[in-house]
């Protein structure tokens, strides 16, 4: 088997994650095994024994797949036999998860930031994925959402004693019931009023890039 072909088995048999493969090249010729040395210059091989060891990287740095595929090729064409073999691979590190709080642990918190006469509120709750947007538009109806455009969002009001906006308790039985369906995003206060005194309207209205909300 040619040591192209080896290489192409070995690169099939790793892991789906991996970042680094440790190769040996056993040519037991002497002489040929210069000859490699010197063909797999560019991938700075070291030497132990009969065996010479270089490695692959898979993420852009160092030496990757088709620069190994393309220096063992070389020797292929010179016709220097050999055998190849994995030694060790790493697996790339995975992101660590971000931890986020419960959207209605979540809305608790940002309540708690607020002085104890807030009035209204206008609230954004961003969601983490597409998938979620059908269904927590369903659940979070009572507090009669809108889509932010551009954005995996929606935008309502809260009323602390009255007037236009959902009250707090609603607004919390309707984030816990996304957190029951595991939806993952995060709930937000954009803007807050305090003490406000409604007369002859049903609350204030705020304007956002030119329009009321």
């Amino acid at each position: 088997m040619t040591l192209v072909a080896q290489w192409r088995s070995i690169e099939a048999a790793l892991p789906p994650g991996w970042s680094d493969a440790q190769l040996a090249l056993e040519v037991p010729d002497a002489p040929r095994r210069a000859r490699a040395a010197a063909l797999l210059a560019p991938a700075n091989p070291g030497r132990a024994g009969s065996e010479l060891r270089l490695s692959v990287n898979r993420g852009g740095a160092g030496t990757g797949s088709d620069a190994v595929r393309r220096l063992l090729l070389r020797l292929d064409g010179e016709r220097i036999a050999g055998e190849l073999r994995l030694v060790t691979t790493t697996e790339a590190a995975r992101p660590a998860d971000v931890e986020r709080p419960d959207l209605a642990t979540g809305w608790r918190a940002a309540i708690a930031t607020l002085p104890s006469d807030w009035s209204d509120l206008l609230c954004e709750l961003e969601v983490a994925s597409s998938d979620y947007l059908q269904r927590s538009a369903l659940l979070i109806a009572p507090l009669n959402p809108t889509r932010v455009p551009g954005k995996l969002a929606f935008r309502f009001r809260a009323a602390r004693r009255f007037g236009y906006g959902a009250s707090p308790e609603m607004t919390r039985r309707c984030l816990e019931r996304l957190d029951e369906e595991g939806v993952r995003g995060s709930v937000a206060i954009l803007r807050a009023l305090s003490d406000t005194h409604n007369v002859a309207t049903q609350g204030p209205v705020w304007y956002v890039e030119g329009k009321a909300v």
